[in-house]
């Protein structure tokens, strides 16, 4: 059903029970939920529009002409509506669905045979209404860190049903009409409980071909399977993700591992998503492991309005051996960081902790570069 893979792909970009600390965390609210039901009611009406009515036939007896044999066949809805339906939370479980004033509407013919000679037949149309559907959906988390779900219970009332008879003796109406009405009744509410296990079942293949990795450019891969079984309370369904960078095709653990933390408890919005400082340190091993953080900065980086330029007169000021050996020369200075920078995150305060090595050469007019200076800085 799409309201069920709209839910999981939400929970996937989704405090969990494994002892493992998520990198990320992600909570859905109800509003989020809301935006799931909207979605998804025309894939559960296509699901229940299905519904196969097997022929049905038995013998009852009807006073005054006894015995009475008869037979449904060739049924077929041709009318269902959800008008109404709510999707709701259940703590510690997973997510409720409620169906009410629901309608079926059906086409079929019958056949009835009585005083062992008498025979008649026509069309019957049926209108079910008031049919109420409650089931409540697991939502796990899988060996592999993607969303699982199961239908933990399900229940299906089928409220009126009404049987409108064309065709044959009017008389003969009444007296089997009450039976006709069981049967069907019967009949429809064995179908509805397995369609909604069906279509539930259906998703988990789908499920489990959802990516967990994604790759960020050519040296780094972020995973963001789930840590654990989602946490479901009344106002909310909180997901924790690893959040974890990664060197492309090197699936090495950072040194350091992610400390516990929190989102707001506010449920305003429909989505609430927060990144801890792991994640981020991560992505600083992973690039500095790789050599990426650096970077060539040239005068043409330097806005216009300046007064210092990137040349080997500028520098002379500070240094006055550089204008005497290299006049006249542009300069170009190689960043790169000596250690991974590590960002420490603290209620209104964020500290960044690295070390670097600038290196700076004079461009000579061929191209080829001359070593001047080497500078280490270290900020905190």
């Amino acid at each position: 059903m799409k309201f069920i893979c709209c839910l999981l792909s939400l929970l996937a970009l989704l405090p969990v029970t494994t002892g493992i600390n998520p990198g990320v965390e992600v909570k859905l609210t109800q509003k989020g939920l809301e935006y799931g039901r909207q979605m998804g009611i025309a894939s559960i009406q296509k699901k229940l529009s299905s519904i196969k009515l097997p022929d049905i036939s038995g013998t009852e007896h009807v006073d005054p002409i006894g015995k009475v044999q008869y037979s449904l066949t060739g049924m077929q809805i041709v009318n269902l509506g959800l008008p109404t339906s709510a999707l709701g939370l259940v703590p510690g479980t997973g997510v409720s669905l409620s169906i009410d004033n629901a309608f079926i509407n059906i086409h079929g013919n019958w056949r009835v045979k009585y005083l062992r000679i008498i025979k008649d037949s026509g069309s019957f149309d049926l209108a079910v209404s008031a049919l109420t559907i409650r089931t409540t959906i697991a939502v796990t988390s899988d060996e592999t860190g993607r969303p699982a779900i199961t239908m933990t219970s399900c229940t299906a009332d089928v409220g009126s049903v009404k049987v409108k008879f064309h065709g044959g003796a009017s008389w003969l109406y009444n007296l089997f009409s009450s039976f006709i009405n069981k049967a069907l009744r019967s009949a429809l509410q064995k179908q509805i409980c397995p369609l909604v296990a069906e279509s539930i079942a259906d998703v988990n293949p789908y499920l489990k071909t959802l990516n967990v990795e994604a790759k960020v450019d050519n040296y780094a891969e972020i995973e963001y399977s789930m840590v654990g079984s989602p946490v479901i309370s009344n106002a909310s369904v909180d997901i924790g993700l690893k959040g974890e960078f990664y060197n492309i095709g090197q699936h090495k653990e950072t040194p350091f591992s992610p400390a516990p933390f929190s989102l707001p408890s506010q449920n305003t919005n429909m989505l609430y998503i927060g990144v801890s400082a792991f994640t981020i340190n991560s992505a600083g091993f992973v690039y500095h492991s790789a050599g990426a953080l650096i970077l060539n900065v040239t005068d043409d980086m330097i806005p216009l309005s300046s007064p210092i330029r990137l040349n080997t007169k500028t520098f002379g000021t500070f240094i006055p051996q550089i204008a005497k050996m290299y006049p006249g020369l542009m300069m170009k200075l190689l960043v790169k960081t000596v250690k991974q920078p590590f960002i420490t995150i603290q209620p209104n305060n964020v500290t960044v902790q690295s070390s670097g090595l600038v290196t700076a050469y004079a461009i000579q007019p061929n191209g080829t570069l001359s070593p001047l200076f080497d500078l280490n800085l270290v900020s905190h």
